[in-house]
């Protein structure tokens, strides 16, 4: 509970910093998140969901804190750990459910499956399975906003073993020398695959790697849609300004393996528990519910829709058909406008 305490020494109880409508707002979509991909696991286990999938539980307040400080007309790319940060920038829980069930009507036709959401109406550019890949892309489409002279950012996300990465700092070395409008996060869950941050670097600090560039970096409680919110607000204003880039490395953990296939035998049960102790959705409804934003009726009747909405995404996902055979040669190759000549 936060407290604020008056000159005569007592105590008392401070108000929310936000209004009403963005606390509700964090929570909805937080638990959108979790009960979207607790519902693809059952799916998973049940068969109906074929390939790979990566789970975003665990990790929602940072999709959460990002989409309700950035604009919806600033592009977004990152990793293939991935339908929580497609869903917070608008695609709709249907087309995420279908496109995982490899159907016509997901979000990309059923051609992308886990790992490769894309839509350019929400501008959300993946989803992409090559780890750290997504990052220089994320450092092109910063340069075309600027040069097409407008003032959007591409926030570029990468998880902590993507830091690797060489293409990571042959990004940060143009982007620092051409100010380029790109806000780079690491969201750093500290297990890329199953080795931890401290077994792959001596710089266990991930934000302090964009110091050798004099990129302006910090870290980020990842657990706190508020923190997210506060952090990304003012790198996104730093960026935006034309100062070019800023680097946050947002901390936090992801409760699921780091596919279906993985047991997690590589953590213990106390630390697990750690972080669930800080679960995001909790977190916020316990300050809905203290602040008096909400009833805890009124909690129950969210839950409820939410609940609703997944169970519809998973119908309409189970009655939608299969892409046609045919298909599979649509949406491969884009004819250019200029005259093309082959021999």
């Amino acid at each position: 509970m936060a407290t604020t305490t008056r000159k005569s020494g007592k105590t008392k109880k401070a108000g929310p910093k936000y209004s009403k409508e963005q606390y509700l707002s964090w929570y909805e979509l937080m638990l959108r998140i979790r009960r979207f991909e607790e519902a693809a696991l059952l799916a998973y286990s049940q068969q109906k969901i074929r390939g790979f999938l990566h789970v975003y539980i665990g990790e929602e307040a940072v999709a959460a804190g990002i989409e309700s400080a950035i604009r919806r007309e600033d592009a977004l790319i990152t990793a293939y750990r991935q339908h929580g940060t497609a869903i917070a920038r608008g695609v709709s829980t249907r087309a995420a459910m279908a496109e995982l069930f490899g159907k016509k009507t997901g979000v990309n036709k059923g051609k992308g499956g886990s790992m490769h959401f894309f839509s350019a109406a929400h501008r959300y550019f993946g989803g992409n399975g090559i780890v750290g890949a997504q990052i220089p892309i994320g450092t092109g489409i910063a340069f075309a906003e600027k040069y097409k002279g407008t003032d959007n950012i591409c926030v570029t996300m990468f998880g902590d073993g993507a830091a690797r990465q060489g293409a990571l700092h042959e990004s940060f070395n143009m982007a620092m020398t051409w100010k380029l409008p790109v806000l780079y996060i690491c969201e750093n869950n500290h297990y890329a695959m199953g080795t931890s941050v401290a077994r792959t670097s001596n710089v266990q600090e991930i934000y302090k790697i964009g110091c050798a560039y004099d990129m302006p970096s910090e870290p980020v409680d990842g657990m706190n849609p508020e923190s997210v919110h506060e952090a990304v607000s003012r790198a996104a204003g730093h960026v935006r300004s034309g100062k070019g880039p800023y680097f946050l490395e947002i901390n936090t953990y992801r409760y699921k393996g780091h596919s279906v296939s993985d047991p997690a035998k590589y953590r213990t049960k106390e630390e697990l528990m750690q972080y669930r102790a800080k679960d995001p959705i909790k977190t916020i409804e316990a300050r809905i519910l203290d602040f008096g934003l909400a009833s805890a009726d009124e909690l129950k009747e969210i839950k409820k829709r939410i609940e609703a909405e997944i169970e519809d995404a998973v119908r309409f996902a189970e009655e939608s058909p299969f892409p046609d055979p045919e298909e599979l040669y649509e949406d491969v190759y884009v004819q250019p406008d200029y005259p093309f000549m082959m021999d």
